[in-house]
């Protein structure tokens, strides 16, 4: 008998601030609408001076170690597209400030924003080989477009961490997986670049593109009827674009595209995504855990998850959610770390978002912006300085 594998635990961090698009559209003269109907967005998550992806993956990950220990934890993968270094995982630092056995093996992973993915999959190929071990899984990203530019409205920032195990508490994941993976340039950040560059509406074609792709080879690979889901978690670098995404889904197969009943499909999936932002690697976990945290009673039903990453590489996916997941849930603490933010005026978002450490070794501290339980203290000698709070 083969053993379940999948979530077993999940947890999420954003910003110390954020920016409602209110106060970008009063900045920059848009009409409020374009942003809260057009993309589906409220407001955007802006991380402090002495936050970045390690501290928000490590403040994910904490209630996760406080809630199962940390003995079972052999593996540690990042998932990230705003990396801080080269060579040197972010998960390193993570492993550190939540102290970690050393017997562990971590690793950072890219793909855009499918990289949480390609970590999810790598953590249960781990757990297949070996029950009694547990793989934390972070994905943390902060999403940066140049300022006044098409993409800065879609801008976010947030940490994931799931707990990947045998007999899982919330999610088992299910074979198959369809795939796809296309040679494009619809968004892309060079190394010398802060801010990534984007072409809009080629982003928007890849991305229905590899929708199509995967949910072919998805059926191809003997997957589940598209009428057996009771809900679809699509990656939303806007919320608008999962639905852009089902309805694309749905005529392809040959469905109606009835706009209530792509509601019921993926209206719950938005919540948190629509007021942090895009998140990157992070943004389709988040999908759902805000599915979770609002829905009726899922147990024992199947959700379909389609994660994307620019590029471009797509995965279809399914997971039945195990009976008695709402024990688990961390719905308060999930809403809380929204309602948690300070808000900031533009003017005080556009100084963190030019904020940067300079390049020449020397000592530079963060001033203490974060209430969370762990910062970026500064850099000194190019080493990055991390202190638990």
């Amino acid at each position: 008998m083969s053993v379940s594998i999948g979530i077993h635990d999940l947890s999420f961090a954003t910003g110390e601030f954020v920016l409602s698009h209110a106060a970008l559209a009063e900045h920059n003269g848009t009409d409020l609408g374009k942003y809260h109907v057009g993309i589906g967005q409220q407001s955007m998550s802006v991380p402090a001076a002495d936050e970045d992806i390690v501290t928000m993956g490590a403040a994910a990950a904490a209630p996760i170690i406080a809630r199962h220990g940390k003995s079972q934890i052999r593996t540690v993968v990042f998932a990230t597209e705003s990396s801080i270094d080269q060579a040197k995982a972010a998960g390193v630092y993570v492993h550190s400030l939540l102290g970690l056995q050393s017997a562990c093996r971590v690793v950072e992973l890219k793909q855009a924003c499918y990289g949480a993915t390609a970590a999810l999959q790598f953590a249960l190929g781990l757990v297949r080989r070996d029950p009694t071990q547990q793989v934390l899984v972070v994905a943390s990203d902060v999403s940066k477009y140049e300022l006044d530019s098409p993409g800065e409205a879609t801008q976010g920032a947030a940490a994931v961490a799931m707990l990947v195990g045998a007999d899982p508490a919330l999610l088992r994941i299910e074979e198959p997986s369809g795939l796809f993976t296309a040679d494009v340039m619809d968004f892309w950040r060079p190394n010398y670049r802060e801010a990534a560059l984007v072409d809009g509406q080629e982003s928007i074609t890849a991305y229905l593109q590899a929708v199509e792709g995967a949910w072919k080879d998805y059926t191809e690979q003997n997957g589940r009827p598209l009428e057996e889901f009771a809900a679809f978690v699509y990656h939303q670098p806007f919320t608008k674009m999962a639905y852009k995404a089902h309805r694309h889904l749905l005529n392809f197969c040959g469905h109606d595209t009835d706009a209530d009943a792509i509601g019921r499909a993926l209206g719950q999936t938005t919540a948190y995504n629509a007021v942090i932002g895009n998140s990157y690697t992070a943004s389709v976990y988040l999908a759902l855990a805000a599915l979770l945290d609002q829905a009726d009673d899922l147990a024992g039903r199947a959700l379909a998850l389609l994660s994307y990453g620019s590029g471009s590489v797509a995965e279809f996916f399914s997971g039945t959610v195990v009976a008695g997941y709402r024990e688990q849930l961390r719905t308060e603490a999930n809403r809380a770390a929204i309602t948690r933010r300070t808000p900031v005026d533009y003017a005080g978002y556009r100084a963190l978002h030019e904020r940067a450490f300079p390049s020449d070794g020397g000592d530079h501290y963060t001033p203490a912006q974060t209430t969370g339980p762990f910062r970026l203290a500064g850099i000194s000698g190019h080493k990055r300085v991390y202190e638990a709070r």
